[in-house]
């Protein structure tokens, strides 16, 4: 998720294909928390995750090779990126893929994690980036909280959403903010193969220690492997260079409110697939978030 890097090919691609990619990336980008309930039955989280990032460092390697784009020149540039890349990966998705494996459901995960476009709309304000914060924001983060609380509220002491599921959720949505903000401070436009390869090597080189602490083994079951496949395929390949060529096409707004979709999309795929409950309380809070995120993002200026 290298909001500051640009895309690696042009080419317009036809209207109606620019009119889907927004949708498309929902999708994808939904599956992703589905994708951690198939894989963590039959695997640790960071052993999968050191998988997967070695993976896609093999694609881009070989998407490098054949194209050879041009590397950061500067040595700085580099560390920013691999910072992003273990705040954005590493740490995001391991806290994810972690309480996942904890128990908490798939959508109340991306619930969690979707208050991070909140966060940082809030810190810009506050950081005097950009103008102060409004009442209008301020109501909107509460309501936001409020929908949270309502959708985890009732799950606490239930063996499906504890302390320390919460715990990794709120600290996979620290890393994502604290990641996209320092992108956004410090990392400059450079090419998207390149920066998903120094990313994603960082990444690895935090989880494989990590995955070394696991005890619990792999095993390549149908499952596993499809959702190997999809997460690098897809998830890595796919539904990142989808918000690199929304963002480059200048729809960085755009691509932000399609953040506040992803939740309900996670739960309506997790609903489907796994059963997992869609109550009123559920609904109502993914209601009051979003409208408490549509208040921030309208109370001032991204």
């Amino acid at each position: 998720m290298s909001q500051g890097v640009t895309p690696a090919a042009g080419g317009d691609g036809g209207a109606a294909l620019l009119r889907a990619m927004p949708a498309l990336f929902v999708v994808i980008w939904s599956t992703g928390f589905v994708v951690a309930r198939y894989g963590m039955p039959h695997a640790p989280p960071f052993t999968f995750l050191a998988w997967r990032y070695a993976l896609s460092v093999l694609c881009f390697a070989l998407w490098i090779a054949v194209s050879r784009p041009a590397f950061p020149r500067d040595r700085a540039q580099a560390l920013h990126l691999a910072l992003t890349g273990v705040l954005m990966h590493a740490g995001y998705l391991g806290g994810v893929w972690a309480a996942v494996k904890a128990g908490i459901p798939a959508g109340t995960v991306a619930l969690i994690v979707g208050l991070q476009p909140v966060l940082t709309a809030l810190w810009v304000s506050a950081s005097g980036q950009e103008a102060r914060a409004s009442a209008r924001q301020w109501a909107g983060l509460l309501l936001g909280l409020l929908g949270l609380l309502l959708v985890v509220w009732r799950k606490l002491g239930t063996g499906e959403v504890t302390g320390f599921n919460l715990l990794l959720s709120v600290g996979a949505l620290l890393a994502i903010t604290a990641g996209t903000l320092y992108q956004k401070r410090y990392v400059k436009p450079c090419d998207v193969r390149t920066a998903s390869l120094v990313q994603l090597s960082a990444a690895l080189a935090v989880s494989l220690p990590l995955a070394a602490l696991e005890s619990e083994g792999m095993r390549w079951h149908p499952e596993l492997i499809g959702a190997m496949a999809w997460s690098v395929l897809a998830l890595t390949l796919g539904a990142s260079s989808l918000l690199y060529l929304l963002i480059q096409r200048g729809a960085a707004t755009r691509v932000t409110s399609l953040m506040y979709l992803v939740p309900p999309c996670t739960a309506l795929l997790a609903w489907g697939l796994f059963g997992e409950p869609l109550t009123p309380a559920v609904l109502g809070g993914m209601a009051l978030t979003a409208l408490g995120v549509s208040l921030v993002v309208r109370g001032g200026g991204r």
